[in-house]
């Protein structure tokens, strides 16, 4: 009953973001409404903030509790300045369904917290809105890296970073599935890839392309045999690992009557497993060197890391399957798909156990200029009493033992890992 009492109010503040999108590090419209919305529903709420727009908030029984869940929510928004709804000053749209995140965790914590339901529970539930899980807008979250108010791009990684998650023991997201459904759908052990981020400077002689070509050295012709050896190289990579590449130039000084001598080539890397993704990261590096060599000209390669794989947990998804079974609200679910998307929660799952639940309800293409939800009543009622149903399976269920924690040091040494190898200028 809850749920239904509380569904205009909540569908209402999910409207609200979805009409005011904001980028990452940058949601701070979208932070003042959720807090506002909160401290409505309990005056005396504990916020804790971090990382300029992120914050959280508890419910424990008695604070002894000797398990920790973490149910998170993304605020921003993605950059997409062609969506019917973008803002028309920072090209920022909700079509990726973050703002039905913050709706679903705002409709469990009040329900939780107006029908003390939260005290019948074995763990203490924290609710985290985490910022900037779209990797995007670089070059400002390069000036808060340079300014020292952010460590990583993403908002997950940051948090970690943090110690935010330091006292959870295993993590829960949720998040609209791509694509349209007849029915009422949920999904569990959706698996995301891997990706970095790889640019190559390819560096040649400028000379007269009339007079003297003969003495040049052509960068964009090292760009297009590496081009050439990407797409002769494809048949050599495994179907199994879902393997992305999209190469494009970034940056030139090309004209027509100079031999162009500086070409940037830039593409993100997505693979379903760390060690592929080295292995892939590799094979392209030695195919720029050979580019380039090839020509007689430099090539410098940049590697950055984006997010790692997300391998969802099998063990935590039971309770998910469990919880379905016993619905009578919820028409289908969907099982072990993989996608090569790609998200930060692929970061947090290296320290802890985590599921990605997703929900349908929307329509258009996600990240399309066309994405919005059409089925608000299974968003914002249905589908967040099915979550607290989840978690009460959970409760006086979960096998510590089958759980896991790694360190944000052990964190950093991974990332290290993939790209401290890719770094290096070359030379012929």
């Amino acid at each position: 009953m809850q749920f239904k009492q509380q569904y205009a109010a909540i569908k209402q503040v999910a409207e609200d973001i979805y009409y005011h999108p904001e980028l990452g590090y940058k949601e701070k419209r979208t932070k003042k409404q959720v807090i506002d919305y909160l401290k409505a529903v309990n005056p005396n709420i504990d916020i804790e903030h971090f990382s300029l727009t992120g914050f959280k908030t508890s419910l424990e029984t008695n604070g002894t509790d000797d398990l920790h869940i973490a149910f998170i929510a993304e605020l921003d928004a993605v950059y997409a300045p062609t969506h019917m709804y973008a803002d028309e000053q920072t090209g920022a749209a909700h079509n990726c369904g973050h703002y039905s995140q913050i709706a679903i965790a705002l409709a469990l914590y009040q329900y939780y917290f107006k029908t003390k339901a939260y005290k019948h529970l074995d763990f203490k539930l924290t609710f985290v809105f985490v910022p900037a899980e779209e990797y995007l807008d670089l070059t400002y979250r390069q000036q808060l890296l340079q300014k020292g108010q952010i460590s990583h791009y993403g908002g997950k990684p940051e948090a970690m970073k943090l110690g935010i998650f330091d006292d959870i023991d295993l993590s829960i997201c949720v998040h609209a599935i791509g694509g349209e459904f007849s029915k009422r759908t949920i999904e569990m052990n959706c698996d995301l890839a891997g990706f970095l981020y790889k640019k190559y400077t390819f560096e040649g002689k400028a000379t007269h392309a009339g007079f003297d070509p003969f003495s040049s050295k052509n960068a964009y012709h090292m760009s297009t045999l590496f081009n050439t050896a990407i797409g002769l190289s494809r048949q050599q990579l495994k179907e199994s690992e879902h393997v992305r590449i999209n190469p494009i130039i970034m940056e030139s000084d090309m004209s027509t009557n100079v031999i162009p001598n500086h070409i940037v080539v830039g593409t993100d890397l997505r693979t379903k497993s760390v060690d592929y993704l080295k292995a892939t990261a590799e094979k392209l590096d030695d195919a720029a060197k050979g580019s380039a060599m090839a020509l007689q000209g430099n090539v410098t390669i940049d590697t950055q890391m984006g997010y790692l794989p997300f391998v969802q947990d099998r063990y935590l998804s039971t309770f998910v399957e469990a919880a379905f079974h016993k619905n009578t609200e919820i028409d289908e679910i969907l099982n072990d798909n993989f996608i090569s998307a790609a998200g930060d929660i692929g970061d947090l799952s290296f320290m802890m156990p985590c599921i990605q639940i997703g929900y349908s309800g929307f329509t258009g293409t996600i990240h399309g200029d066309d994405f919005i939800d059409v089925d608000p009543t299974f968003i914002y009622e249905i589908f967040p009493r099915f979550l607290a149903q989840v978690l009460e399976q959970m409760s006086g269920s979960i096998d510590k033992a089958k759980l896991y924690k790694q360190s944000y040091t052990a964190y950093q040494e991974l990332i290290a890992s993939i790209v401290q190898n890719n770094m290096n200028p070359t030379k012929k």
